[in-house]
């Protein structure tokens, strides 16, 4: 009888261990025509690199794989969306799949075709809103003269932009999603609890060029009083994981080539987390997600790691 019980609980507890999930890191390196590669971790904390492209691309002019931003949809399908091109595309390149592995066939979003003078689509980012059950992508653009120049070059005054839709078939057209009086990219929606949620932004003026937070009660804003900067100059692509009741804020120090990392509980005071964290070198801009440890270990598999010695 006791035996029976002993294993009964082993089963118990090695079904749990199955379902439970683990953080996932999209990412990419230079240069970016390499494709989609990932990053995970049981922690949020720690990352191993799975050190594999999984998806090359293929749209876009220059075709690059910048910036890549994944969410997992209700249904478990994995959404995935990137920067295509440097300069000259007027949208971004989106892809889908059920386990990582196999994706979808890659197409081009043109998001912002009908304004030709748009100089680049640069980081889309996924939001699931699960109020509205949609799923809102967030871009800069840069259309010269549409804004006040500052110290920012005609070609390098962004705007942020956004775009919702239900299918991945059907998108809103394009609207101004916020204009905080500077050139603004890399923007990061974060839901905390009903009607409250942080946007996290780069400052992309000279000499800023560091990572800025806002406040609303919708995904889609407004988000006034853009705050002052908590990451140091020349920052960008911010990640946000969070962990317990604590938020990790990963970004790409780029002059340091390093990622940097910082912690709060209220996207008003932040402190360092990087001695309790680590990021393998050479990762580039991506957005934190869950998936489960079935897709992981698919992962691994592709990657020829023996999931039988790991964890």
């Amino acid at each position: 009888m006791k035996k029976g019980i002993w294993l009964l609980l082993v089963i118990v507890i090695s079904l749990a261990s199955c379902s439970k999930e683990v953080y996932m890191f999209t990412s990419f390196h230079e240069p970016a025509n390499q494709g989609l590669r990932f990053l995970y971790s049981n922690d949020g904390k720690h990352w191993k690199d799975l050190n594999k492209t999984y998806l090359k691309p293929a749209v876009g002019q220059q075709k690059v794989m910048r910036d890549p931003s994944i969410v997992k949809g209700p249904d478990g399908t994995f959404h995935f969306v990137w920067t295509s091109s440097w300069k000259g595309d007027r949208g971004f390149g989106y892809a889908s799949s059920k386990d990582l592995v196999h994706w979808s066939e890659q197409k081009f979003i043109p998001v912002m075709e009908n304004e030709p003078t748009t100089v680049n689509v640069w980081a889309p980012e996924l939001f699931y809103d699960d109020v509205a059950k949609q799923y809102i992508i967030v871009w800069a653009s840069c259309i010269p003269f549409r804004f006040p120049k500052g110290q920012e070059d005609e070609d390098n005054n962004h705007r942020l932009y956004y775009t919702t839709t239900k299918d991945f078939k059907t998108f809103s057209p394009s609207k101004l999603f916020l204009d905080p009086g500077f050139s603004a990219i890399d923007a990061v929606i974060v839901k905390r609890k009903a009607n409250d949620y942080v946007l996290v932004v780069k400052d992309n003026t000279r000499p800023n060029r560091n990572i800025k937070i806002g406040f609303s009660n919708s995904p889609l804003g407004p988000y006034p009083d853009i705050s002052a900067p908590f990451s140091p100059n020349f920052t960008e692509g911010p990640a946000v994981a969070k962990i317990g009741d604590e938020y990790i804020v990963y970004f790409d120090s780029y002059r340091e080539k390093k990622y940097g990392r910082l912690k709060t509980k209220d996207f008003i005071h932040f402190s360092d987390a990087e001695k309790e964290t680590s990021v393998p070198e050479g990762h580039k801009h991506g957005t934190v997600f869950k998936a489960s440890r079935k897709v992981l270990k698919g992962l691994q598999k592709s990657a020829g790691i023996d999931t039988a010695k790991i964890n």
